[in-house]
């Protein structure tokens, strides 16, 4: 009968001990893994922003773009590059719920005019050597260049301008809708997302 006290006491020592190891190791991984995210995000951003000096991740503005199936607020962070302390490009992540596979998760790249920089591709799980074309260089560059005014934003095979993925329509058809998307949004609330920390505008 009592190795069952025993036992039980045993165990508790155990897993407070593992416990108290799990919650060491996590504040000693936590600093380091939130670095990494931001050096990802930083080189997110410095791939789809015009040049900047200053730190885009730390210049930011939040709006509500619309609610989830809960009725809670969905946000979209904008991140602003200066030069000389003059705006110089904005870069938001927009998610393409119609990819093939799931989500696509950009990150578009504009110039206050609303004029589209660059994009990069965040994540996907489109299928190898189809839709995952949608992260080559080649493919990402073709909307450069491009804003509401001088685009017909649909893939080819809809009747606009951008190319499609031979086989694989779906995923470009998925990121232009997403980045026009985007590009509206920003267009509709220009004023908010470029006012700055005392409420103007630059």
């Amino acid at each position: 009968m009592n190795s069952i006290p025993r036992l039980v006491l045993v165990l508790t020592l155990i897993t407070a001990g593992a416990g108290l190891v799990l919650s060491l190791v996590e504040s000693v991984t936590r600093e380091p893994i939130a670095e990494q995210r931001r050096q990802e995000m930083l080189r997110a951003l410095q791939a789809v922003l015009p040049p900047a000096d200053n730190s885009p991740d730390e210049d930011t503005v939040e709006l509500v773009v619309g609610q989830d199936k809960r009725g809670r607020d969905v946000m979209r962070k904008f991140f602003r590059g200066r030069k000389d302390g003059q705006l110089s490009g904005l870069a938001f992540k927009v998610v393409a719920p119609d990819g093939y596979s799931g989500n696509i998760d950009v990150m578009v790249g504009i110039d206050p005019s609303g004029t589209v920089v660059g994009i990069e591709i965040l994540s996907h799980n489109e299928t190898p050597g189809l839709g995952d074309k949608i992260a080559f260089p080649e493919y990402k560059k073709t909307f450069a260049g491009k804003n509401l005014d001088n685009a017909d934003w649909r893939v080819k095979k809809d009747g606009g301008e951008f190319d499609q993925i031979t086989g694989a329509t779906i995923s470009p058809r998925a990121v232009v809708g997403a980045v026009r998307k985007g590009l509206e949004f920003y267009r509709d609330n220009k004023a908010e997302v470029i006012a700055d920390s005392q409420g103007g505008t630059q």
